[in-house]
């Protein structure tokens, strides 16, 4: 923080009005069904993105990233457009054009921005910068906007702005986790409840296995993705898949006849909705061991069905499994980024050189591995 403190007054000769932290995101189960009105269980990580801000009233935006080459980037408000923007700045200003649009008065603002959440692992590293400017400039402005207003405008700054249709998932898990717990969240309507996620008190750790293939939501294949479940609620006369109950799931893909592509998509979110609703009452009556089959059978699901895995994710988590881990599943939009790790305490370092080993023998790229820990969402520092 100190550090972000200092490289806003030696780039804007000043003191920022305040510095605030918004964190990454890891999914526990609930993948590809935020868009589909369904259930999603993130939990925020200890890796953030923090920026120091302070306000302008001259209608221009100024923005750095410790993290990035570049001088600062200097915008006008009013020259703020969808999809002209493809750089990092695309994101800031994105919210910057999301709260103006929606009729909020930001005059401009001056940001250094600093992240230690991994770029393209799946742990949100976009919603990460979103939101923690979007905080910003509620505090500063004084708006008012409650913690899910700000997620849905961080979300239309990615799906307009930056132009990557993602559902509501990850801004709301970077500004409204609490330490301690997993996020269940309704998507339809952003009912959330805080569900109790301490694995160290029962002696297991939730490794994150960054497999370091990147990806990027506007590249097209999520978008395929959405459409083609978008498309499968319309053949079956419901306004989301969340509305096929998983008792009748078998009625409804027998509906959809021989369109293989829709079949597998349907399948796979119904039967998603399903293990989250099944993650969470084992949670909830102190079977947490027992959540690990059902992180499998996710992955299989988002494998085999949604076809959104790759070698190196498949790698992890097979040679995972056969290192003793409790459970495992790819996490996140797909394509790349990262898995998911279940294990006891006492077979972390087993399953790490395990999977370390595995990937050398490939010929991958070598896995960044950390534990993940359920930790506070955004939240101001200064």
């Amino acid at each position: 923080m100190e550090q972000v403190q200092r490289g806003f007054v030696e780039l804007y000769g000043t003191e920022p009005e305040g510095v605030w932290s918004a964190p990454g995101r890891v999914n526990l189960i609930g993948e590809h069904t935020d868009y589909n009105d369904g259930f999603v269980m993130p939990f925020a990580l200890p890796h953030t993105a923090v920026a120091a801000v302070s306000r302008r009233e001259d209608g221009v935006l100024r923005l750095h990233s410790a993290d990035i080459e570049g001088g600062v980037v200097e915008l006008r408000l009013d020259d703020l457009a969808p999809e002209t923007d493809r750089d990092w700045t695309a994101y800031p200003a994105g919210v910057v054009w999301a709260l103006r649009e929606a009729g909020h008065p930001v005059t401009g603002a001056d940001v250094h921005l600093a992240s230690t959440v991994p770029a393209g692992a799946g742990l949100s590293s976009s919603a990460a910068l979103e939101v923690v400017i979007a905080l910003a400039l509620n505090d500063l402005y004084e708006l008012g906007l409650q913690r899910w207003q700000l997620a849905r405008l961080c979300q239309r700054a990615e799906n307009v702005y930056v132009g990557a249709p993602t559902g509501i998932m990850d801004q709301t898990a970077s500004a409204c986790c609490e330490t301690g717990h997993a996020l269940f969240l309704d998507t339809r309507d952003l009912s959330q409840k805080q569900i109790p996620f301490d694995l160290a008190a029962e002696g297991m750790r939730l490794l994150v296995v960054d497999t370091r293939v990147k990806h990027a939501h506007n590249e097209g294949e999520y978008g395929k993705r959405r459409a083609g479940c978008e498309r499968g609620a319309a053949l079956l006369g419901v306004d989301a898949l969340r509305d096929i109950p998983y008792g009748e799931l078998d009625a409804a893909l027998a509906r959809l006849g021989d369109d293989e592509e829709a079949v597998r998509l349907v399948r796979h979110v119904v039967t998603e909705d399903e293990r989250v609703e099944k993650v969470i009452a084992l949670l909830e009556s102190g079977e947490t061991r027992a959540i690990g089959p059902v992180l499998v059978a996710g992955h299989a699901s988002l494998r085999d069905d949604f076809r959104i895995s790759c070698p190196e994710l498949d790698l992890v988590v097979d040679t995972a499994l056969a290192s003793g881990a409790l459970g495992a599943r790819m996490t996140g939009g797909g394509f790349g980024g990262s898995a998911i790790v279940l294990a006891e305490a006492a077979d972390v370092d087993t399953v790490t050189k395990a999977v370390e080993e595995a990937f050398a023998a490939a010929g991958f790229t070598a896995p960044r591995v950390f534990e993940a820990v359920p930790s506070p969402g955004a939240r101001r520092l200064v």
